[in-house]
């Protein structure tokens, strides 16, 4: 083999793919980036995206403190059709209903549940834990790994038996699931035979009974049942979640080293010694270490030159980087970047939309996949709760209350044209009906008279 073969031979084994790789690991390192491969699973979005990314820890602690104080309670139905209303009402609207349509859900939900709330069958969730804290938790968890798995803790036997005393949040990072052999992943019942929480070389197991596993769609399917967990929300943003963790790290290595770095060489024919360069090293070392100004100003007996070896933070643009990874995390999260002190784009009428707009995109969704969960394989599990339903009201959130305006001027045209009493209106906007027999009656706004008053007042044409 010629020369000129052996170089392109060479040239093709270092621009491979495997050790182009450990090139680039090698050169990245040696620029103080500390490349380190990501992989993508539960525990790693939860140690390098929760646990250490200021941009993930932010938009899903704003999420599940939001989740957390959203006001919830237990309702009796009365009326299935009603309720079955409701729900295609909000389906097809997503909360973002007109003036009528805010009516019309209130007349509903009066048919559909019976007056008053049932109490929570448990004062906290478990003995560790408030509600809120279990709510936060969910969502942390929804958000960061997309499972959620309640393990029921009932008694096995007695009057009690399998009404559940606690509710425990397992870890969805160290959980999985277990398959029945030769299961079908096509049938009628369930594949699974039971889960297990592992941490190291231990882990525990818990029957499926006991687990309600609350997740989001999955299309990732394999035979071994991969698409039984939730798709985490945190795979799709990894490389974010790397670069942004990786632009952290060389932001504080590059503080510590005092700016862009590199080397001093002598600007002559003749050329540092090792003793001169170690001799100069431990001067710059002194220099920095003192805290007196003239400590700064050195002298030497050559012409010196320096050769930077990397790139300054106003050419690197750290920062705008930083902002698109902020940026892809909050899209991935259906969450707005205008609510965590960002101004780009930011107007008036858009920033006061936002709040509105991530509640109903990222919030709601979680609430009623816990609603589902709950009213199908919880409650029923309990003593005089069949036929009742766990119901979250946002409608009572701040932000929410931006459409008081467009439902009191709706319910003033309908009670003004005589197409609903002023009883009516009162319900609709949410207050106390009045005692006043007239204002069960159709009226006008000329007046206070029932309809039929005011045609007669009308002039006959003949």
């Amino acid at each position: 083999m010629n020369l000129k073969n052996r170089i392109r031979a060479a040239r093709r084994v270092l621009f491979s793919s495997q050790w182009a790789n450990k090139f680039n690991q090698a050169f990245f390192s040696f620029l103080g980036g500390g490349y380190t491969s990501y992989d993508d699973n539960a525990q790693t979005y939860i140690s390098k995206g929760f646990n250490t990314n200021p941009f993930v820890y932010s938009v899903v602690n704003q999420i599940a403190t939001k989740v957390s104080s959203i006001p919830f309670h237990i309702k009796k139905v009365e009326d299935p059709t009603s309720k079955k209303q409701i729900n295609n009402l909000i389906k097809a609207t997503n909360y973002n209903l007109s003036g009528l349509q805010q009516i019309k859900l209130k007349e509903l939900k009066t048919k559909a549940y019976k007056e008053g709330f049932l109490d929570i069958p448990l004062e906290r969730p478990n003995p560790l834990q408030t509600w809120q804290e279990f709510m936060e938790l969910y969502e942390v968890f929804m958000k960061v790994v997309g499972n959620v798995y309640i393990y029921l803790l009932s008694p096995e036997f007695g009057t009690n038996k399998g009404e559940p005393s606690a509710w425990y949040l397992l870890p969805s990072h160290l959980t999985q699931i277990v398959l029945k052999e030769n299961t079908s992943l096509h049938g009628i019942d369930s594949p699974v035979d039971h889960y297990i929480m592992t941490q190291g070389n231990q882990y525990v197991e818990f029957k499926a009974k006991n687990i309600v596993h609350i997740k989001y769609a999955n299309p990732n399917y394999d035979q071994n049942g991969s698409h039984l967990y939730g798709a985490a929300p945190m795979r799709s943003v990894l490389k974010n979640i790397q670069s942004s963790n990786e632009a952290l790290s060389l932001n504080v290595q590059t503080m510590k080293n005092g700016g862009a770095y590199g080397f001093f060489y002598a600007d002559s024919a003749t050329p540092l010694t090792e003793p001169q360069a170690a001799a100069f090293k431990q001067k710059l070392d002194e220099m920095a270490a003192s805290p007196d100004k003239l400590s700064k100003i050195a002298a030497s007996s050559i012409k010196m030159g320096f050769q930077r070896m990397s790139l300054t933070a106003d050419e690197l643009k750290p920062f705008d980087y930083l902002s698109f990874d902020l940026k892809q995390i909050c899209n991935a999260l259906g969450w707005d970047d205008k609510l965590l002190n960002s101004d780009a784009g930011a107007k008036f009428d858009n920033y006061t939309e936002a709040p509105k707009i991530a509640l109903i995109r990222s919030v709601v969704p979680d609430l009623k996949l816990f609603e589902e969960a709950v009213n199908n394989e919880i409650l029923p599990r309990y003593k005089g709760y069949k036929g009742s339903e766990w119901c979250f009201d946002i409608s009572e959130l701040p932000e929410m209350q931006t459409d008081m305006n467009s439902l009191v001027e709706w319910t003033t045209k309908l009670k003004d044209k005589a197409l609903m009493t002023g009883n009516q209106a009162l319900g609709a906007i949410g207050l106390p009906e009045s005692d006043n027999p007239l204002m069960d009656k159709l009226t006008t706004n000329e007046d206070l008279m029932t309809l039929e008053q005011s045609l007669e007042d009308f002039p006959t044409v003949e």
